[in-house]
């Protein structure tokens, strides 16, 4: 076999320029796939990212029995809410963790009564992991201080007819399922360009809301991600340092959400297959050309004794080193690629009213290295190369040297 491999590495450089040609197909196939892997990361980042971040954060943490009565949204006090911070918080990939009251409840105005989120917050901390906070359009954001004001999104605020300073009656649901109910001045109207999203959610003080609904301590920890898909080592870490709580991730919680980002990363498997595929024809092509440039060459190796399975062998290798050095300089090429992008960004803030979720993207989409389905997509390159080479590897196999000597 080390004759085999010797010959074979041989083999594919006396022909620099064919298998140069081959060379850079493979390594732009999978170089492009780098790239595409890294940009869809960086936009499942800044979109889905921010949905998470508005819905409520990466992973939720509740009081035990939270989940049976979790249609109701109960008010659930928990036992040690800065202990669950802290514990969050030792975890590096978490940007930050804070704590919350959340009921359901309604909206009134002239224009009638809304149902919506009522979320009792820590304003200044929310300010550097959420973006609600970072959009207020008209106002100013909420402080910890606030009593009687409220943070409203634009959204609801046209659906109320109402504007900043003017006032609006807030109902909801006590601990003790008693309803509440309290004329809030609209201190702040933030504006994320999507109006389903702002007329879901309301924001009031975390001391106002603990006053509002009779409740002992917070019933919410949210915890913030830095990039999305790092929750299960989080949730696995605070689980060993912490009983008596649910602890949860977007998922459970957002299950549309995940099932929107699940589809989203099988159709671009798929595309990409595609992609991979038909570069492959290419490369088929290109190795069946060389079995015919090299036909005398086929013939000698015949006349020298070795049969047809043999020479077929040959070209099998063949094709499967050039995939390796494709290969290689793929990655080289992806991650210099990827890394410059990295630095600079790409902004698509221009196209953020193509469609609703495009509004999500606030700054700029920074790719990542791409690198998080290299095995597969190295191993699809590989597995490409040597099926493209087994043809011309049969073709090879099926010359007869005597013809194969005489051809001009």
């Amino acid at each position: 076999m080390q004759l085999y491999l010797r010959l074979a590495w041989r083999n594919i450089w006396r022909h620099k320029r064919r298998t140069i040609i081959i060379v850079l197909a493979m390594s732009l196939t999978l170089a492009l796939m780098m790239f595409y892997d890294g940009l869809m990361n960086g936009f499942t980042d800044v979109i889905y990212g921010n949905a998470v971040k508005v819905l409520g954060g990466n992973i939720q943490v509740h009081a035990q029995g939270y989940r049976e009565q979790a249609s109701s949204i109960p008010l659930l006090p928990l036992a040690d809410p800065q202990a669950v911070v802290k514990a969050a918080e030792a975890n590096p990939g978490v940007d930050g963790a804070t704590l919350r009251i959340s009921t359901g409840g309604l909206v009134t105005s002239r224009e009638g009564a809304f149902a919506v989120g009522i979320v009792g917050v820590e304003p200044e901390k929310e300010l550097k992991v959420n973006i609600i906070g970072q959009y207020v359009k008209q106002g100013r954001n909420l402080t910890s201080a606030d009593t009687d004001n409220i943070l409203i999104g634009k959204g609801l605020a046209e659906a109320t007819g109402v504007q900043v300073g003017d006032r609006i009656t807030l109902v909801g649901r006590s601990q003790h399922d008693q309803m509440r109910q309290r004329t809030m001045n609209i201190i702040g109207i933030f504006d994320l360009g999507m109006a389903d999203i702002e007329k879901q959610t309301v924001y009031i003080s975390l001391a106002e809301a603990q006053t509002l609904y009779e409740v002992s301590a917070p019933t919410e920890v949210s915890i913030f991600m830095k990039r999305l898909g790092q929750e299960a080592v989080v949730i696995k870490n605070m689980k060993s340092s912490l009983s008596g709580y649910e602890i949860e991730s977007f998922q459970a919680n957002y299950p549309d959400l995940a099932s929107a980002i699940n589809t989203k990363g099988g159709v671009m498997n798929v595309f990409s297959v595609i992609i991979i595929a038909i570069a492959g024809v290419g490369i088929l092509n290109l190795l069946l050309m060389a079995v015919y440039e090299r036909t005398r060459e086929i013939g000698m190796l015949g006349a020298m004794g070795l049969r047809p399975a043999q020479i077929s062998l040959l070209f099998v290798l063949e094709g499967m080193m050039i995939g390796l050095v494709g290969i290689a300089a793929g990655i080289l090429l992806g991650l210099a690629c990827n890394w410059g992008l990295m630095q600079v960004g790409l902004d698509f803030t221009a196209y953020s009213g193509l469609a609703s979720y495009m509004a999500l993207i606030k700054d700029k989409v920074y790719p990542t290295w791409g690198t998080e389905m290299l095995l597969m997509r190295a191993s699809t390159i590989a597995i490409i190369s040597v099926l493209a080479s087994l043809i011309p590897a049969i073709e090879a196999g099926r010359r007869e040297p005597a013809e194969a000597l005489h051809f001009v």
